[in-house]
């Protein structure tokens, strides 16, 4: 994504385009997942001196109007993604924390119907996947 892409976004989400903005979700595209400090990392080295302060502001903003999606796998660090709006879920390795996406699993957002809802109105749903990466288990293999 240029970073032409990357203001066009953040136009349409009604948000002024900011050098740090532009930094982040470029970082983000680039990397999915990432969490708050290799973001902060990331974004220093295309950026330049940007706070920490700075980082957790955009990446509220970002959140706040669903450019961004906040994940945070049990035992884990909030992370950052791009991918939004069509219901995904996650895989995450036990071994080195490694995730991956993992589309909803057959039809139309089935995961979406629940068993009994108990009322509510449900938009969204949250599946981790858990399990040894093919890097780990090679590693294991191997030992």
């Amino acid at each position: 994504m240029t970073g032409t892409d990357v203001e066009v976004q953040l136009r349409e989400a009604g948000l002024r385009v900011t050098r740090q903005r532009v930094a982040v979700l470029s970082v983000l595209h680039d990397h999915p997942h990432t969490d708050t400090d290799t973001v902060i990392r990331r974004v220093r080295e295309v950026a330049g001196d940007v706070s920490h302060q700075a980082v957790y502001d955009v990446l509220r903003a970002l959140t706040d109007t669903g450019l961004v999606r906040r994940i945070q796998p049990t035992g884990s660090v909030a992370r950052y993604e791009v991918r939004v709006g069509d219901n995904h879920h996650h895989v995450v390795c036990r071994s080195c924390g490694a995730i991956g996406d993992v589309d909803c699993a057959v039809g139309h957002a089935p995961c979406l119907t629940a068993s009994d809802p108990h009322g509510f109105v449900i938009d969204e749903a949250e599946v981790t996947y858990w399990g040894i990466c093919p890097a780990c288990a090679a590693e294991a293999a191997a030992s």
